[in-house]
């Protein structure tokens, strides 16, 4: 069998991730976003090509052309660096949903904003991601500041469409089955090492949720 040569690190998503989120006004504010892009941009690249541990800050800020005093101004770690990487997924989520019709109702909603997410995604650079992220502890640690900041984020986006009520609780609820599919359909990808495109693990997940949301009690149970 012949060895799959390794994937040229690329950062497709975070840049349309980032591109979906809305820019900041002002020259001061645009050049500190575009250098905070930049820097998140070559770190990615060198993390995947040399490993994360193995990476410096020096290395980062010389691959910006900034000075390590700089990249302090932007960043307290190379963990942020990843969170950054991260919050922009969230951003392009949350974007997607608000851009949704209004009448959709919002387990829908928020599958279609993941499927417009994968449709941005290159596969070899989300899997060697999402390894790097698997053999190093403290991105591990990280992955889950992440999907507690999505959910809320994701909540908070639903909440805007919710009616009645119990919209708001509905619009947390769709959120926490939202990220809970996410990481599940992440662990799962990982271990097929990409084997399945992600649109069709995602709609597989779903029709999973649906039909555990529209099952009926047993007969005799107590409702």
């Amino acid at each position: 069998m012949t060895a799959r040569k390794p994937a040229k690190p690329k950062t497709t998503q975070a840049k349309s991730a980032i591109a979906a989120a809305t820019p900041p006004t002002g020259l001061r504010e645009r050049k500190r976003q575009q250098t905070r892009e930049r820097l998140t941009k070559v770190a990615m690249e060198l993390f995947l090509k040399r490993g994360f541990e193995e990476t410096t800050l020096d290395d980062i800020a010389a691959a910006a052309e900034i000075s390590r005093r700089s990249f302090f101004h932007h960043f307290a770690s190379k963990e942020d660096l990843v969170l950054a990487w991260q919050d922009a997924s969230t951003d392009f989520l949350v974007a997607s949903i608000t851009a949704r019709p209004a009448d959709e109702p919002m387990l829908l909603a928020a599958e279609n904003a993941l499927l417009s997410m994968a449709q941005q995604l290159e596969s070899s650079e989300a899997i060697a991601i999402a390894r790097l992220k698997h053999g190093t502890p403290s991105l591990r640690a990280r992955d889950h500041v992440k999907y507690e900041k999505m959910e809320r984020a994701i909540a908070a986006a639903l909440g805007d469409r919710a009616t009645g009520p119990s919209g708001p609780l509905q619009a947390r609820l769709v959120a926490m089955i939202t990220t809970g599919a996410m990481r599940i359909g992440g662990e799962i990808w990982l271990a097929q090492d990409a084997g399945e495109r992600p649109e069709k693990l995602i709609r597989r997940t779903f029709a999973e949720i649906r039909a555990i949301l529209d099952e009926s009690p047993a007969p005799g149970s107590k409702t």
